[in-house]
């Protein structure tokens, strides 16, 4: 299907250009057909990027053509309109992802702003993005590291600081290295994860990036495993349960003594349905029936217990506590 020919050459260029990023070899007479030009139109044009700094190849054989290869220096980026849009929601979304980035994204962003149109300058202003949470931040060069390690296959050897202890300090902080093979790497929550397989403890294991300090070398290179059920952030998600799969180990199901609007806003992944105007059916879960029952106590109403007896018997043991507490 023919590109509709720009009345400008600036235009046509950023056709060109889009055409090259799309696939990797492009023959002069279809890049001619495509764009509603002449070969000979093609080529000044394809000049016209080297220029501007874009290396593009002549490819060699019965049709001819051209390929966009990368180059030693970045030349003038040339984006369409759909393209400046998804780039400036991506830096504002940057700024979440706790990688310690947020200073140059912004400059990102008000660089690519200044040189939009005002109506898709409305559209990026419109948008408001606020983070969830912003974790602990993560150096970008471990984050480098990682993902290098990650896409080579190359065993990972690193300390690791546990809840609560101050920074490593040095590459010995006392222990030897765990030895990891890494396959993924996981941002959840503003917290980056690496996602491997222990050789020592011969299981997954999860780490947060910003307790790692690498040392180097690498370990030797190895064969890549699928995480169990094949989807890294399902079987993040379950690790965070406590359990083998994405559900909950432990779940029950109560009514509470208050309405569903007052009960909808709390619930995450759980099912809530009224039962009453004033009551509301829930089911859901927690890692342990103690803290089941906390989260519960957390909305301060009458509650009916369904079941199981286990949350029936977490209850009297929060009570119970609770009590002692009290009486101290």
């Amino acid at each position: 299907m023919p590109i509709s020919p720009s009345t400008t050459t600036s235009g046509r260029l950023l056709s060109l250009l889009s055409l090259l990023q799309v696939r990797r070899d492009w023959p002069g007479l279809l890049l001619a057909r495509r764009l509603g030009v002449s070969e000979r139109t093609v080529r000044r044009d394809v000049d016209r990027l080297r220029e501007l700094g874009y290396l593009v190849q002549a490819v060699k054989g019965p049709d001819g053509g051209y390929r966009l290869e990368a180059g030693s220096q970045v030349p003038p980026l040339l984006f369409d309109e759909e393209q400046a849009v998804a780039l400036a929601v991506a830096l504002r979304i940057a700024v979440g992802t706790g990688a310690g980035i947020e200073e140059a994204a912004a400059r990102a962003l008000a660089t690519v702003r200044q040189v939009m149109p005002s109506r898709l300058r409305q559209r990026i202003d419109a948008l408001e993005i606020e983070p969830a949470g912003r974790g602990p931040q993560v150096d970008t060069d471990l984050l480098l590291a990682l993902s290098t390690a990650v896409r080579a296959c190359e065993e990972l050897r690193f300390d690791y600081r546990p809840p609560g202890r101050p920074d490593p300090g040095g590459p010995d902080p006392g222990g030897p290295p765990r030895r990891v093979q890494p396959h993924h790497l996981v941002v959840r929550a503003g917290r980056w994860y690496l996602v491997g397989w222990s050789t020592e403890r011969e299981d997954w294991r999860t780490y947060r990036a910003d307790r790692m300090t690498l040392r180097v070398p690498n370990g030797p290179r190895f064969t890549p495993r699928e995480v169990p059920g094949g989807d890294v952030a399902a079987f993040l998600s379950a690790r965070f349960k406590g359990s083998d799969t994405t559900a909950w180990p432990c779940r029950g199901e109560v009514v509470l003594e208050l309405p569903l609007e007052d009960v909808a806003p709390f619930t995450g992944d759980d099912t809530a349905e009224a039962v009453g105007p004033s009551r509301t059916r829930l089911l859901t879960g927690s890692w342990s029936w103690a803290a089941l029952a906390a989260k519960l106590a957390r909305f301060d109403a009458e509650i009916e217990v369904v079941g199981p007896a286990e949350l029936r018997n977490a209850f009297a043991g929060l009570s119970a506590l609770a009590a002692r507490a009290a009486r101290r």
